[in-house]
């Protein structure tokens, strides 16, 4: 067993006796640590490599559907630099107690949003969706919008599905595409738009993954779980979804992430064969 090896089992070790409840091994590389402080709690989802500790950080995910954008950003920056003041010595446990102060230190009143994914989709970092669109002309994006692939539609029992799909490698550039999409009145008016992505962020070793329920309780939280499993990259896959008057029970969640899929190959997300239906939507 080589040095790392016997570092990474010492450290999940220490963390299992300390956080007990608190923390969660999935299996022998990666494990979750949630933080709960008063009435919120994040958690911070860490995949160990073979790098880490003595020659580079583990990748990590934070979910911490309450913060902004910015505070997202400033947390980030935080547990950057704890990586970079501790080289070549185990993190994890100074990352857990800076999320925990940071927390701590957050006004709540002003912070803690309940939109988003719900706690079904706890596993990822929540952005609302309503906090993308734009609300007025300052709030526009900056960046040019990337090229959507719209597919064709699917119905069942008066439920119209269709999925939207872009290669994003931004927050802005998402903004970007939700904003084209809801300049469309069809799809601003749809009775859900849930929608997943997940960035890389190479001079991180890290992933900028989201999801948005839109009000289809646990949707958002499948959709992304589908990107993770195809490896989806550098990817944004929205679905709309136009309730037509009859229930369908779980077949509802089937075609989403039905819609879901059929937009990533017919996109060449996956680098599949080409599309046989669709239309791309201009800039």
């Amino acid at each position: 067993m080589d040095m790392n090896r016997e570092r990474q089992i010492e450290e999940i070790e220490a963390l299992t006796s300390i956080y007990e409840d608190l923390f969660e091994l999935e299996n022998e590389n990666s494990f979750v640590v949630r933080i709960e402080e008063g009435t919120v709690s994040a958690r911070l989802s860490v995949q160990l490599n073979n790098l880490y500790p003595s020659e580079g950080p583990p990748i990590y995910t934070l979910s911490a559907p309450f913060l902004s954008t910015l505070q997202k950003q400033e947390l980030t920056n935080i547990l950057d630099n704890i990586y970079l003041d501790n080289l070549g010595e185990p993190i994890v446990f100074l990352w857990t107690e800076e999320i925990r102060t940071f927390l701590q230190n957050l006004d709540l009143d002003e912070n803690t949003s309940t939109s988003g994914c719900d706690t079904k989709c706890d596993d990822v970092d929540v952005l609302a969706l309503q906090d993308l669109h734009i609300k007025n002309e300052s709030s526009k994006p900056t960046v040019d919008c990337p090229e959507i692939y719209t597919t064709d539609v699917f119905e069942d029992r008066k439920s119209v599905f269709q999925g939207h799909c872009a290669t994003v490698t931004s927050l802005d550039e998402i903004k970007a595409v939700l904003n084209k999409l809801y300049e469309n009145k069809k799809i601003a008016h749809a009775t859900h738009n849930m929608y997943a992505y997940r960035i890389h962020l190479p001079d991180k070793n890290s992933w900028l993954q989201d999801c948005d329920d839109d009000g289809e309780s646990a949707a958002g939280g499948r959709m992304l779980h589908l990107l993770e499993i195809v490896e989806a990259k550098n990817t944004l896959v929205v679905v709309s979804r136009w309730y037509g008057g009859i229930q369908l029970g779980p077949d509802r969640f089937k075609h989403i992430n039905n819609m879901t899929r059929r937009a990533l190959e017919e996109s060449g997300a996956l680098k599949q064969e080409k599309p046989s239906g669709g239309k791309k939507k201009k800039k």
